[in-house]
This record gives C-alpha cells, structure tokens and sequence, in this order.
C-alpha cells in the first residue's frame, strides 16, 4: 500500500498555518517550519512535526530531512529574498512537487523561472482550499461547506465521457447521497442542474456537491 505524501510546510503565517493544519487533518504527515518559536508553538498539535528552525538554511533544512519529503510549500512571500533561496533549496533536493507564495507578478515569474510547480497569492482561506485540491489534480477549486462536504469544480474525467449522469453515478435530485451536479461548463453554455439523461461531453466542466470521499472515488 503505497503511503501518503510528507509535506513540508515553511512560513507559519495565515496561509502556511491554515494549510498546514488542513493537510494533517486530511491524514498528511506535514512538518511546519518558522523561525519564530511562538507561531511553532501553536501548532503542536496540529501537523506532525512543528519545528522551529532557519529554512533558509541548506544544512538545516538537511539535518531535519526535509530532502526526503514529497511536496515542499513556501508560504512566506513577504521576504522575497527567504521565499527564492527555500524555493531554490527544494529544487536542489529534487522534492518531487514544489509550490509557493508570490506577493507580486514580479516574485511570481520569479519563481516559475525557478521551476515552481504551483504559484498561488493566497492567504488562510486559499490555504485551506489548495489543501482540499492539492492532490486531486482534476479539481480546479474547491470550497468546504461542512466537515467532508464540500463544492468542486473539476474537469470532466475522461473515463465519463459520454455517459450520461445516471450511468456515471449521479443522482441529481435534493437530498441525494450521491454526488449532485450543481452546472455543467460546456464552451460558452453554462447547463443548470442538468437532468439525469444528461450526456458528459469533452472538456465539460462540472460543479459538483457533494461528499469528499465519494469525489475521490469519481477522479
């Protein structure tokens, strides 16, 4: 059984702290690094490894094995400066997915140059959101509504293509348990609460409700 990916988080300000916390509660094992003790302190708890320590540091960085995780995220984006050297030291570690702040067009084109896979200006709310989608590549956005219910806008899975919503497994009435198809994208069309003989097309772009588990089983 293949493990889930470790995520290392730099930068505990709102958008490093909320996404932090919103991956280990999703089940991720997350270590938070800041240099500021206090914002360390108020995360035990929260991720698996709180640290604090110098990220901007390679031997520090080494020490707490932050080479061998799987997805590095630069929340900070204020220090331009710390935010380029921790993007260039994941880079280096060969950390298979590499995402950061940007807080200018400038530090963003920055940052793509420095083979950033994922450049977001965020902060909590965005935080939260990327947690929910960073993992389901075919999730666009995403937006909670209560604990494991949630909104997504995906695009169409190319296994559903041509079925119509009933054979894919949606029921479209209230109070389904399935997944409901809130709108349906199509070109410049935009299909409201289509019928259960609605047929998926390419490059359709679906709003859906529903249960997070049951919109990992669809991807």
């Amino acid at each position: 059984m293949k493990l889930k990916p470790q995520i290392v988080v730099v930068g505990l300000g709102r958008f490093g702290t909320s996404f932090a916390s919103k991956m280990y509660q999703l089940g991720y094992d997350v270590m938070a690094i800041d240099k500021d003790e206090e914002k360390v302190q108020s995360m035990i708890g929260q991720v698996t490894y709180p640290v604090t320590a110098d990220a901007s540091s390679e031997n520090a960085l080494r020490e707490l094995g932050v080479q061998d995780f799987d997805v590095g995220v630069v929340a900070m984006a204020s220090n331009i400066e710390i935010s380029v050297m921790v993007t260039v030291l994941f880079k280096t570690f060969n950390i298979g997915t590499v995402m950061a702040r940007a807080s200018s067009t400038l530090h963003e084109s920055t940052l793509k140059r420095l083979g950033c896979d994922k450049v977001i200006f965020a902060e909590e709310e965005m935080g939260e959101r990327l947690a929910s989608t960073i993992f389901t590549p075919n999730v666009d956005d995403y937006l909670e509504l209560s604990l494991n219910i949630g909104i997504s806008k995906l695009k169409v899975p190319d296994r559903l293509i041509g079925m119509s919503l009933s054979e894919a497994g949606f029921l479209n009435k209230p109070g389904s348990q399935k997944l409901t198809i809130v709108s349906i994208l199509r070109g410049d069309s935009l299909v409201l609460y289509p019928s259960n003989d609605e047929v998926l097309r390419e490059k359709d772009e679906l709003t859906i409700i529903g249960n997070n588990n049951n919109i990992e089983k669809l991807l």
